[in-house]
């Protein structure tokens, strides 16, 4: 059987590849922001039971031990936040096994960048900005929608108020999914699944599309506030172009016992559902401990906005070698 060796893109390819990177690098040096570089390597992996992280075992002089593979540079970026590097960002080779398909690979690019003292509202005015600055056509300023109003809009549910077992049946009937498949299935998993299937494929059509307010169960590292209704809302937000979520952006959490409560919350929620549970990452907590400045960072994914920069159907397509071919 011959053997695919040939990589996934075309020189062509490649070479407006570069020119984009050199334009992102050349976007955050007007900017004042140090690029950075850390380990791919991590003690702790991501505890999201969304995200499946990769681990190795590896010899170190204390023996050996779990290493992980990283889902984002986000717990060592964050640690050279806490000891004063000021703003900086990272083009990091990012790790989610399970991940292939025509928006996915294994391994991935990920841009990733944190303001001090940004304001949220100031970070997604940056992202959009470094967005449009990269695609050959301009479309236009950002438009913001509420997550709330967007269930209401396209599923006509509350995401906040409606019962879990209307929304296991919702959620089932527009995934075209048995009942049964969801039947042991949470909140967030039923929202998940509709986000994905019915409203994220209207986003991004002719425009920039950013969605904020998400529910506070969807915090993950971001801080949570009360919106114009009262109910507690995730302080982030995701951008999307094309029904594609390019970024996702955190007002960050810098509390490092409300952070450890959640990873071990994650982890609990890992053990119901018979996932494997992740290491915490003790030293990112010990940073978040020893003081990380207040602001906001975002990770976008920068194979995707090549992708669509470049018209590609597929992300192998931007990719040198693809995780099937690597």
């Amino acid at each position: 059987m011959a053997i695919d060796w040939q990589p996934s893109a075309s020189f062509e390819t490649l070479r407006e590849r570069a020119r984009l990177m050199v334009k992102v690098r050349a976007f955050f040096a007007q900017r004042d922001v140090l690029e950075v570089e850390t380990p791919v390597l991590g003690q702790g992996g991501s505890t999201d039971i969304h995200l499946v992280s990769l681990h190795t075992l590896a010899r170190t002089d204390k023996g050996q031990r779990r290493l992980w593979l990283q889902t984002s540079p986000e717990f060592h970026m964050k640690r050279l936040l806490a000891a004063g590097s000021g703003p900086i960002f990272q083009l990091a080779r990012s790790f989610r096994d399970g991940e292939i398909g025509a928006r996915h690979n294994i391994e991935f690019t990920m841009l990733e960048w944190y303001r001090p003292q940004f304001t949220l509202d100031q970070l997604i005015d940056e992202t959009a900005t470094l967005i449009m600055s990269l695609l050959p056509s301009f479309p236009g300023p950002p438009v913001h929608y509420r997550y709330r109003e967007l269930f209401h809009t396209y599923v006509e549910v509350d995401p906040f108020t409606t019962s879990l077992d209307r929304l296991r049946a919702i959620a089932a009937e527009r995934a075209q999914m048995s009942a049964q498949s969801l039947a042991d299935e949470g909140r967030e998993t039923c929202l998940d699944l509709l986000m994905s299937v019915v409203i994220e494929p209207q986003l991004g059509q002719q425009e920039l599309s950013v969605v904020v307010d998400y529910p506070a169960s969807q915090a993950a590292l971001a801080r949570r506030h009360q919106d114009a209704d009262g109910e507690w809302v995730a302080s982030r937000f995701e951008v999307y172009l094309n029904g594609i979520e390019l970024a996702n952006g955190y007002d960050e959490l810098t509390d490092a016992a409300e952070q450890r409560t959640r990873f071990a919350e994650d982890n609990a929620e890992r053990r119901r559902l018979g996932l494997p549970e992740v290491d915490v990452d003790e030293r990112l907590l010990a940073a978040l401990e020893h003081g990380m400045p207040e602001g906001a960072g975002v990770a976008l994914g920068i194979d995707r906005l090549i992708q669509l920069a470049l018209g590609k159907a597929r992300l192998e397509d931007v990719l040198t070698f693809s995780t099937p071919s690597c």
